[in-house]
């Protein structure tokens, strides 16, 4: 007989009665019935249930143990009488009764509870004890579906007929968007390498190789903050590259791929499967989605959408809203169906709410009769009306709630009353994976934080719409770029572009950003070097992985489906990261620390 186990804590079933077992795992927990011991005991597969006997020299070393030790036991299967068998569990019609036990390990008392109803454990002592963490049933399915996404990633990437290739980890540092990590020389002093944000580079360097369709589960390293969809640090993306396609053929190609892992895990840990849109995902221009959902993550299982009212109170008696259309502002407005139907307390929140955000209020007019009232309607006349009604779509026994500021902070906060109405008046579909491709990003954008220069409003690296004499002609504020977005239910999944692979094109796109030929040169030699030398047209995109499995395990927080993550202020706590170094370390690195100056106090 096996050491250890000759059959997992999972396995055991009906037919194996009567046979002589032996398992090992954790004490999950104990039942104390007098004369009889009931000990959960748990390994990766499942739970059985082991039953020892007062009068077996097993019983009191079981009875002492503490939950989480983990034991050996060796006894015989018996069928549970049919007023204990469990439905719930697979290993529930049966039992195994002791007859050794040998504990492996004692665990001392636990810092935190792995098996309790309703656990409120922190989750910074949740994330220093991730080790036990893990064990809780959630977590393990959570773990276990990523592993299980990311093989069927690779699977049907394989089967679109990509290769998967490695790319370095050391490389050197590129303007990507974030902060890089910085990996100082021991033997270039001054020197610096730089963990990459994504391989970008290398993986179109692939294509100029003559590697004809690329992929690989990426780890990519980004100092950048937390949020609850974005770990800090590093997270994994399934990046993929293709040679001699449009922007059609990569969706063709990337389509299938996530519509089918969906579609197999669209049933995990919930009563029914979610339903997932299908193919093709719809196309939505940058600028229709900032109009439309004021947002270019727009989650489609929201039925609301933006309307621009911006004419309907342009010179009207309403001059908070009519000085801000004439000093160039805009008006935009989001028609709640049925609101009339709501207490006074719904608007009344909807309100507050909106000064919660930095705003003066949120203003609204119901429709009923033909007319309207509400904070704003007496300055709406009958004509104007009319055109609202127009403009939204709106009908009577509706609200229609209303977005008054300058462009950009009109279609951001308007998103947010879109996405809150729709959340308060319970609209948001549920059961559903919603996809979308953004399309058509501008190919700059204004630096308000740099006195406002003009830069890279995604990745640089992308083939601007009209080649070179979109460059040279047009203004670069309306120079689109073959750039995009895959969206699902709000979060952004993926990012891509078909590459600009032609030197001066690149030359002139970095000008306009403010590079010189020389930096470009120096930063990009690499990749400059090898279009100098046939580069075929290439796309590609990188769906994050760590947000596949997010949105299939409905999980709110990116951090219940990585394994060991760091916390919001990017600190391993488990591995006491980061830390100090010994000065002898620093030397060989040849660098110094110079601490900030303490403030006087």
């Amino acid at each position: 007989m096996h050491a250890y186990r000759t059959h997992t804590c999972g396995q055991l079933r009906a037919e194996h009665v009567g046979q002589t077992v032996r398992v090992s795992g954790w004490v999950q927990r104990k039942r104390d019935h007098g004369g009889l011991l009931f000990v959960d005991l748990r390994d990766h597969y499942g739970v059985t249930q082991i039953v020892f006997d007062v009068s077996a020299p097993s019983f009191k070393q079981a009875e002492g143990l503490r939950s989480e030790s983990v034991i050996t036991v060796t006894g015989k299967v018996v069928k549970r009488e049919p007023s204990t068998i469990n439905p719930r569990l697979p290993t529930g019609e049966i039992e195994v009764h002791a007859a050794e036990i040998e504990v492996q390990s004692a665990a001392e008392p636990l810092p935190i509870p792995v098996y309790v109803e309703n656990d409120t454990t922190p989750e910074e002592l949740r994330l220093k004890y991730r080790f036990l963490d893990l064990r809780k049933d959630k977590l393990h399915r959570n773990i276990m579906l990523r592993s299980q996404v990311i093989a069927s990633l690779r699977r049907r990437m394989i089967e679109q007929g990509f290769t998967e290739f490695q790319t370095p980890i050391l490389t050197a540092d590129s303007p990507e968007g974030a902060r890089s990590y910085l990996v100082p020389s021991r033997l270039h002093p001054g020197k610096f390498y730089a963990l990459p944000q994504a391989p970008q580079m290398f993986k179109q360097l692939l294509m100029v190789s003559g590697f004809d369709r690329y992929f690989q589960i990426a780890p990519c390293f980004r100092d950048e903050d937390a949020r609850a969809d974005r770990a800090p640090g590093e997270f994994y993306q399934l990046d993929f590259e293709m040679s001699y396609v449009t922007q059609d053929d990569v969706f063709a190609a990337i389509e299938p791929v996530l519509h089918g892992v969906f579609e197999e895990f669209a049933g995990f840990s919930k009563e029914q499967p979610w339903t997932v849109s299908a193919m093709p995902f719809p196309r939505i221009p940058y600028e229709e989605a900032l109009l439309k959902y004021g947002s270019d993550k727009p989650d489609l299982r929201n039925p609301l959408l933006v309307s621009d009212v911006s004419e309907v109170f342009a010179g009207s008696t309403f001059k908070v809203f009519a000085s801000i259309v004439a000093a160039g502002g805009v008006v935009r407005a989001i028609r709640a169906p049925n609101a009339s139907a709501q207490p006074r307390s719904f608007f009344d929140k909807l309100n507050s709410w909106a000064q919660g955000e930095g705003k003066p209020g949120l203003g609204y007019i119901v429709l009923e009769a033909g007319g309207g009232k509400g904070p704003i309607a007496k300055f709406v006349d009958a004509p104007r009306l009319d055109k609202l009604r127009a403009l939204t779509g709106a009908q009577d026994g509706d609200a229609v709630f209303f977005v008054a500021d300058k462009k950009d902070a009109a279609w951001k906060f308007a998103g947010q009353v879109r996405t809150r109405v729709g959340q308060e008046m319970d609209l948001i579909e549920k059961g559903a994976f919603r996809f979308c491709w953004i399309v058509d990003f501008p190919m700059f954008e204004l630096d308000e934080k740099n006195g406002n220069k003009i830069d890279f409003s995604h990745n640089p690296f992308s083939m601007p719409q009209g080649g070179m004499e979109a460059l040279e002609k047009e203004d670069p504020l309306t120079i689109k770029a073959w750039q995009y977005d895959i969206v699902c239910n709000g979060i952004e999944l993926c990012s891509g572009a078909i590459r600009n692979h032609k030197p001066e094109i690149m030359f002139k796109a970095f000008g306009i950003a403010g590079y010189s030929r020389e930096e470009v040169e120096l930063r990009f030699g690499g990749m400059l070097n090898a279009f100098r030398y046939g580069a075929p047209p290439h796309g590609g995109a990188a769906p994050g992985v760590d947000r596949i499995v997010m949105l299939l395990a409905d999980e709110p927080n990116i951090r219940e489906v990585i394994t060991f993550p760091m916390n919001q202020q990017a600190m391993d706590l488990m591995m006491n990261a980061p830390t100090e170094v010994p000065p002898e370390r620093l030397r060989d690195i040849h660098i110094r620390v110079q601490l900030p100056a303490k403030k006087a106090e």
